[in-house]
């Protein structure tokens, strides 16, 4: 595969979602539970790996023919729960997120208006076919959006430094608690400050929640972040208890405490969204 390992890893995290077996229908559970139990299932690298050569050939194919029939896998409390790639699906969201966030000269360059027009009409087909379909996975270019971080305690942060691979940051936590941590923050937001971004954000991902099963882990993942940041500033990274610290602070009235804790992550995360652009 000599062709993708030139191209570089894009700068992504993601918010995933892993639901036990008996979420899925008859005949899908069947087919996750033979694909949970082979010797090797693909990791994070691997589904990297097969978006990118997509966008090898010209033109690019920005979102892929059929739908994927792998998963991420593993198991909670002796239940084998599996996150689905989901990957056409996930390709038309990133799609109509691109042009939002693209100058349209850029983005008829990247992509032309043809192959953005035809894609758009295959997915607004499939989704009067599919109406209830959601992700199980959720991607951020260049950051880690803050309110993802409302959903994880810093005693669930798993950080592994480079070795023979790359460093590891992620967080993982029982569905249950990443709905309780929604709703508490969400409570405090409403009872102390306007609404604005933050709330608007956390409102959102509380629904996507919710459309789960109670038993699921979630999970933040920095991805190709990692390939960003230094070992030091991972090493230091505390981002969900700074943003814990600052709701607590809210709630116990103290605004300028909550203020320099929110600052700390928008400085840090606005640094890591500002190398998108440097040389």
């Amino acid at each position: 595969m000599p062709a993708l390992s030139s191209v570089l890893i894009p700068y992504a995290a993601y918010l995933r979602v892993y639901e036990p077996l008996a979420a899925f229908p008859e005949p899908e559970r069947r087919h996750w539970a033979r694909y949970a139990g082979r010797e090797h299932t693909p990791t994070a690298q691997d589904e990297l790996r097969r978006s990118l050569a997509d966008l090898l050939p010209t033109p690019p194919v920005p979102v892929p023919v059929h739908e994927s029939g792998d998963a991420f896998v593993t198991e909670v409390d002796g239940v084998v729960c599996v996150c689905p790639w989901r990957t056409r699906l996930r390709g038309w969201l990133a799609l109509e997120e691109l042009s939002e966030q693209l100058p349209a000269a850029l983005l008829d360059a990247v992509l032309p208006p043809v192959v953005r027009g035809q894609a758009a009409a295959d997915y607004q087909q499939w989704r009067e076919r599919n109406p209830d379909a959601r992700p199980w996975i959720r991607t951020a270019l260049w950051q880690v959006p803050v309110r993802w971080f409302v959903l994880f305690s810093d005693a669930e942060r798993e950080y592994e430094p480079a070795g023979p691979a790359a460093s590891v940051l992620r967080y993982r936590t029982p569905m249950v608690q990443a709905r309780r941590r929604v709703a508490r923050a969400l409570k405090t937001l409403r009872e102390t400050i306007d609404e604005g971004q933050l709330t608007e954000g956390l409102v959102d991902v509380g629904r996507w929640l919710e459309e789960f099963h109670p038993r699921s882990l979630v999970e933040l993942d920095y991805g190709g972040l990692v390939h960003a940041l230094t070992g030091p500033q991972l090493a230091e990274d505390r981002s969900a208890a700074d943003l814990a610290a600052g709701i607590a602070a809210l709630q116990a009235g103290d605004g300028e405490g909550a203020g320099e804790a929110y600052a700390r992550l928008v400085e840090r995360w606005r640094a890591v969204r500002h190398l998108q652009f440097a040389n």
